[in-house]
Order: C-alpha cells, then sequence, then structure tokens
C-alpha cells in the first residue's frame, strides 16, 4: 500500500482545504449496522428511493469501491476507529473489545486537538468509549424498541424506537452543546437495520411494502457449483430464521422473538401485529418453493423498512443543519460497518468476502468543498476512515495507521491511487469459514485458508461471483497475478502467518475482567 498520500501538504491542493486556515470543519459521521450498499438508490437500488441518503451523494460525493477489512461488526468498528487492520488492532472477532488505551483513535485525536466530541447509538465494542465528551450506547447489540442506553452516570430505558430515539438525542446535544464555537465531531450510530430487521411503527403504519412483492436476486438459487465447500456449508441462509422474522406468537417463535415482542408497549404492540398478523395468517401452510419466496419477501421488506427509518432520520439531521446555518461547515459521512446478503447467493448476513457483504456504502457532504454529484471508483477500505478524519483537521496522522486518507479524491476523484485491498475474516461462526482475499479494480481472490481452497473472480466480466476461475487452467496466469499480488500486502501488511492462523498462537478473545476493570476505572 502507497502511504504517500497518509500525511498531505496543503500545497497544491487549494481551494479544497483552504477552512483549515480559517475554521476546522465539522464533523458529522452517521453509522448504521449491517447496511448493504445495493439497498440504496443511489447505488442503483431501484426497488424503491432513499431520498435522505441520495441527498448526500447528489450533494457531494458517494464512493463506488469502498470495503471492510473483516465483514463482523466489531472488527469493522475496531479498524474504523484505529485505522489498522484486525492483526494490528488485536480486534479479530465479535468476542472481543477495542481497549482504547492501546490505540491512537481518530475521536481521542481530534478530541486531544479541541473538538468537541459526542456518539450516540451502537457502539458494539465491550469497553466504555473513550474519546468523547458526551456519549449515550447501547449496551452490547442494543433493543430496537424501548431500549436501554449505557451513559457515564449509569444505564437509562428509553422509550420508543430505536433510530428515532438516537436521532433526537443527537439532535438535542448538537442544540445545546456546551462551546458552539468549538468544532464537533458527532457520531449518530444506529442499530438498523440489523438482525431482527425490526422496522419502526411509523414505517409500520405506512405498509408500503405490504402487498408489492421484490423483485428476487438472480442469485437466490444459487447451486455453488464452480465453488469451493465453504459458501455450501455455510449455515447462515436467510430462510434460517422464518420465526424471528415472522414474530408469530405461539410456541414456535424464536426466544429472540419472544423477548423483543415483550419490551413493546401496548400502543407498539397495537400497530405491530395490525401490520404482521394478516401476513402470518396468510403465510401458514406454505412449503416448497411458495415457502421459500414468501420468506424472502418478509426478509427484505422488514429489511427495506429498518432502512427506511435510518433514511427518514436522516432527513432531520440534514435539515437542522441546514436551518441551523450549520451546514456550510459541516462534513457529513455516511457510512456502514459492512454491507450484508438480501438473499444474494441463497444467504443472509455478512462475513463474506463477496461484494454484497464486502462493500460498503459511503457518502460524503461538504458544501463548498466537494462538487456534487462526484463519483469516486478508486478503492477505498474502512482503514482510511480514521486517516483521512484526521486529515480533514488538519492534524498530523499517526505512522501506526494502515489506512490512507482519500481526502484528495474528493477534489480528483480519478487521481492515481492504490491497487488493491487485503481482507481477512477470522470468525468460524455460522457455518463461514475463516478466509482472507485480496481485490483489485478487477479481479478477486479468496484463499479459505484452513481449507486450502481458492476462489478466482473476473469482475468485469462476473460481477456476480458465480464464476469460480481458479481450476481454469485458462485463468493460470490471473490467478498466479492475484496470489503474487496477495502475498506483496501480506508482507506489506504484517500479516500473521499461516501457521499462525491454521493453529492456536492468535488469541481470539478479550478477557472480560479486563473489560470490566477497564469501563471501572472510567466511573472513578
Amino acid at each position: 500500500m502507497n502511504r504517500s498520500g497518509c500525511v498531505l501538504s496543503l500545497a497544491g491542493l487549494i481551494p479544497l482545504f483552504s477552512v483549515y486556515a480559517a475554521d476546522r470543519p465539522n464533523i458529522l459521521f452517521i453509522f448504521s449496522d449491517d447496511h448493504a450498499a445495493q439497498s440504496i438508490s443511489a447505488y442503483g437500488c431501484t426497488i424503491r428511493p432513499t431520498p435522505q441518503l441520495d441527498r448526500i451523494a447528489s450533494e457531494g460525493a458517494i464512493f463506488q469501491n469502498n470495503y471492510c477489512n473483516n465483514a463482523l461488526c466489531v472488527p469493522s468498528r475496531a479498524a474504523v476507529l484505529t485505522g489498522k487492520h484486525s492483526h494490528k488492532n488485536e480486534v479479530y472477532t465479535n468476542w472481543m473489545g477495542l481497549e482504547p488505551r492501546q490505540h491512537a483513535t481518530f475521536p481521542v485525536l481530534l478530541n486531544q486537538a479541541g473538538y468537541q466530541t459526542a456518539i450516540f447509538g451502537k457502539w458494539h465494542l465491550k469497553f466504555d468509549p473513550a474519546g468523547f465528551d458526551a456519549w449515550q450506547v447501547f449496551p452490547d447489540q442494543g433493543d430496537y424498541y424501548n431500549p436501554v442506553y449505557k451513559t457515564p452516570e449509569g444505564n437509562i430505558s428509553r422509550t420508543g424506537y430505536c433510530t428515532d430515539i438516537t436521532t433526537t438525542t443527537a439532535l438535542q446535544w448538537l442544540k445545546s452543546r456546551p462551546s458552539p464555537d468549538q468544532p464537533f465531531l458527532l457520531c449518530v450510530q444506529y442499530k438498523a437495520p440489523h438482525q431482527e430487521y425490526m422496522p419502526g411503527p411509523t414505517e409500520l403504519k405506512m405498509a408500503a411494502y405490504k402487498t408489492n412483492d421484490f423483485p428476487e436476486p438472480e442469485t437466490l438459487f444459487d447451486d455453488y457449483s464452480t465453488r469451493s465447500s465453504a459458501l455450501g456449508e455455510a449455515d447462515n441462509f436467510f430462510i434460517s430464521n422464518w420465526h424471528d422474522l415472522s414474530y408469530v406468537q405461539d410456541a414456535s417463535a424464536t426466544e429472540a422473538a419472544k423477548k423483543n415482542l415483550k419490551r413493546m408497549t401496548p400502543e407498539q404492540l397495537a400497530v405491530w401485529n395490525q401490520y404482521f398478523e394478516p401476513l402470518n395468517t396468510a403465510e401458514k401452510g406454505l412449503s416448497g418453493l411458495e415457502k421459500v419466496r414468501a420468506i424472502y419477501q418478509r426478509y427484505v421488506k422488514n429489511y427495506y423498512m429498518a432502512v427506511d427509518g435510518i433514511d427518514r432520520n436522516l432527513g432531520r439531521l440534514l435539515d437542522y443543519l441546514d436551518t441551523s446555518g450549520l451546514s456550510d461547515n459541516t462534513i457529513v459521512i455516511y457510512s456502514s460497518d459492512q454491507g450484508y446478503f438480501l438473499g444474494e447467493h441463497g444467504q443472509r448476513g455478512k462475513r463474506w468476502f463477496y461484494e454484497e457483504t464486502g462493500r460498503m456504502p459511503l457518502m460524503i457532504r461538504w458544501p463548498g468543498q466537494i462538487t456534487p454529484g462526484t463519483s469516486v471508483n478508486a478503492i477505498t477500505q474502512n482503514i482510511d476512515y480514521a486517516p483521512t478524519l484526521l486529515d480533514i483537521a488538519g492534524l498530523e496522522i499517526p505512522a501506526e495507521m494502515q489506512g490512507r486518507s482519500f481526502l484528495p479524491l474528493l477534489s480528483q476523484p480519478d487521481a492515481p491511487w492504490r491497487d488493491a485491498i487485503y481482507y481477512n475474516y477470522y470468525q468460524p461462526n455460522q457455518g463461514v469459514a475463516p478466509h482472507e482475499g485480496v481485490r483489485t479494480d478487477r479481479c478477486k481472490l479468496i484463499y479459505f485458508y484452513q481449507k486450502d481452497e481458492w476462489e478466482l473472480y473476473d469482475l468485469q466480466n462476473d460481477p456476480l461471483e458465480v464464476n469460480n476461475l481458479a481450476a481454469n487452467p485458462e485463468a493460470a496466469g490471473m490467478l498466479k497475478t492475484m496470489q503474487s499480488e496477495l502475498t506483496r500486502l501480506r508482507q506489506e501488511l504484517e500479516a500473521p502467518s499461516y501457521e499462525d492462523l491454521r493453529g492456536e498462537t492468535i488469541n481470539f478473545k478479550t478477557p472480560l475482567d479486563v473489560i470490566k476493570a477497564y469501563n471501572a476505572s472510567r466511573k472513578q
């Protein structure tokens, strides 16, 4: 990875960065959970519009090829904060947490440089947030309805829908922040549209998707005929959570479904039942392909309604910036911790390095600094977020960060950039085999190192990734080139050896007593 652009000189980059001299920009960082780029109309979704998300893209820049380092919530969030791959920040799996004292995170550095900082919503990193003047975050995953928030003073219960509450709390902080003349970093981090994909009352009352069926993805009934054994062995097929999706109130409901229904007020439950009971009745007795297709419709409609709740609340944030006069000097960033399968390859969930799950949405608005409608095709990654945000504030980027500031791409989207990115998924969960990979502008190589199996895709001719070329003699040259690129990146990034990855030498868990001790010390 070329690090020449990490600490940028301002010379020659006027007027884009001239704001540094007079006034450092505010930063509104909006981060959702499991939000697939293919569900956003700015990225080509034709199922229904996402007008407020599209507003950021149309008024600023959209990144077409933005990827995570590890398609799992906790490792991706740790990479965003630290600018490092999992093997460098030592957050490999969802079982682990990020101890802020061990790393230079962008909130800590911005806070030390005079930014007012706050975070509201999903944190999910086990250790209490550091570098924030104000915070209210969900314990672990959080709940969609009537959630509990963890605060420096202790836990508080809130009544309402989590996306609405998080937005309201963020707006309250914006309106009453202690030092309005100081620049701010505000992180608004939504739980939606994470499993169990629960829509809010506003979206349920609209019932926009109750009758109209969505088109099925081309690969819904993928037979995995050319792939390695890994994809067919996974157990995160979308049909496996039928009762979580239906929320039936009987003995067949899962414990997760029962728990979520019990959290609702009578008024919330009435709205819920008015939408779902007719569907539950109509779908009883289905079997075979009829049942599969019904499950798919239930799954994606719930997911899209949760996304619609984000879009609606995003409008509240953008409207306040505009009416308060903050927009002109506020950079708005929207992203998610990874992508998500919406039935593609017959799957739900994340973890894989396939396009639907490894690709992350990234849209940025900066009035007067980014030409509206800018489209960036360069390959960026979540390890680039921290360096970029520090660069925006005119701060030095720590040498330990492996990412690269993509600030130059906002004014020169076709500027020379990196050739490839590295990916590694470590957690053997839901039947998804650990794997690593490399992606260039045209090709992708995936290596299931515990199976010693390869997958190679020509993304230009096979964008759906259904034709694995790893064993094709005609692609032998492409395979060799991509394997060499993988070796180069592994050496450059100091990735763990295959002996370590296949063995027991890497500690994939953070001791609970370390987390408890740190969180207790923060309260003293």
